[in-house]
């Protein structure tokens, strides 16, 4: 908690630089811990999608509230690279359809309804979720359809109880919102990053 500063005659007020330095440790210690820890996995991950791209398969993103904004980020990414010369690789995400969302609202497995009419066995699904959420029910349906349909399935969440059984699941070591989201984006950057370097060496695609 931020230390209180008293001022003469007034009302004690946050210590500014303290709440600085706080948050920026938090932002730096949980992705610090949690790269070291997974970046095996973020390889073999990163190896897995540019086979299934290599394959003509496609990135489906999805995620409930502020987590579809990162669902559209990362598809963004994928279709319309910022770095000169990288290949655009085929993405979507299920939460950009308004209007099939609000027809859908009703029946609460709009992803994975998206998904059975969609996905191709070849596809990757990358799902943005809160591990103790029971609002993202909908979001852990979708990724059963995508396992059945065949697809490789990854999880970006955050620290919880229980984690579905996904080919790749990425747990941030942390319930703070901001610094999930944070640390996804840098994951979800590396991810995009490596596919292309795996394409590189399409020798190792086969």
């Amino acid at each position: 908690m931020a230390e209180m500063r008293q001022t003469n005659g007034h009302k004690p007020v946050p210590d500014l630089h303290a709440l600085v330095a706080n948050r920026f440790a938090q932002s730096t210690a949980v992705p610090e811990k949690f790269f070291t820890a997974e970046a095996d996995n973020i390889a073999q991950a990163c190896w897995a999608m540019a086979k299934r791209f290599h394959r003509h398969g496609r990135l489906i993103a999805f995620g409930n509230g502020s987590r579809a904004t990162d669902a559209q980020h990362v598809s963004v990414e994928f279709v319309h690279p910022v770095i000169v010369g990288k290949r655009a690789l085929p993405a979507l995400a299920l939460t950009n359809d308004s209007a099939l969302l609000s027809g859908l609202s009703g029946q609460g497995l709009n992803f994975a309804h998206q998904l059975r009419l969609l996905a191709r066995p070849q596809d990757i699904a990358m799902a943005f979720f809160a591990a103790d959420n029971g609002r993202d029910a909908n979001i852990l349906a979708a990724l059963t359809e995508a396992q059945e349909i065949g697809l490789l399935t990854l999880g970006l969440t955050n620290a919880g109880i229980v984690q579905p059984n996904l080919d790749f699941c990425f747990v941030v070591p942390s319930d703070d919102a901001m610094i999930v989201q944070e640390t996804h984006e840098t994951l979800y950057h590396i991810l995009w990053e490596l596919v292309h370097i795996f394409f590189e060496h399409e020798g190792l695609l086969v």
